[in-house]
């Protein structure tokens, strides 16, 4: 069965970025301390990290996170979905126009300009292409910014909420939650490491 995961690391103030993120700065000031985890050496984040990529059917992110990891300064052929892993499942881009070009063009790019839930159902018949031509359950993944992965949880589109918890304060940046409707979770995992607390939640 394929899920809808949100898959998001955060400061413990919550925030996804630090500090006036941009093109050239994507996670802002100070929000590299986020992503430690993905580029540490610790066996469980390495776990994890390569347990996630592998999983991921289909990724969802929104037009800002793919003009950083598409832009001269983004993911290469070390560093790209899943970090070193540089996992290559579909990736379906939710914008209100489509770029002029691509640079990345060896990665399996949709963009879907009606929404995110049109986004999401692109992404989930990707990942369920992906899983019968594997012979296992793969997700879908959105993976950000922070204001796709929010409103997607708002909306209700998740089944289930992953959080890195960076051991950082960032005092401003992008926030992941900004209101909207409540929603309840069950914990389900928690995995503790040198470089971050991973949590798992079903979404209800």
């Amino acid at each position: 069965m394929t899920r809808i995961v949100a898959d998001i690391s955060v400061s413990l103030d919550g925030f996804v970025t630090g500090p006036d993120p941009g093109p050239d700065n994507g996670l802002g000031t100070g929000g590299e301390a986020l992503h430690t985890w993905a580029f540490s050496d610790d066996p469980d984040d390495r776990r994890l990290l390569r347990e996630g990529t592998a999983r991921s059917g289909a990724v969802v992110l929104g037009r800002r996170l793919f003009d950083i990891v598409d832009g001269p300064n983004g993911w290469d052929d070390e560093t790209g979905y899943g970090a070193s892993e540089v996992g290559k499942p579909a990736f379906v881009v939710v914008t209100s126009a489509p770029p002029a070009a691509v640079r990345l063009a060896d990665l399996d790019w949709t963009f879907v300009t009606t929404g995110l839930p049109d986004a999401v159902t692109a992404a989930r018949q990707r990942a369920e292409a992906a899983s019968s031509d594997r012979g296992e359950d793969l997700d879908v993944v959105i993976m950000g910014g922070g204001a796709t992965v929010g409103s997607a949880v708002a909306t209700g589109l998740v089944d289930a909420l992953t959080l890195h918890l960076a051991p950082v304060v960032l005092g401003a940046g992008t926030p992941l939650f900004t209101g909207g409707t409540p929603r309840t979770l069950v914990q389900r995992t928690v995995t503790v490491t040198s470089t971050a607390t991973h949590l798992t939640y079903d979404v209800c």
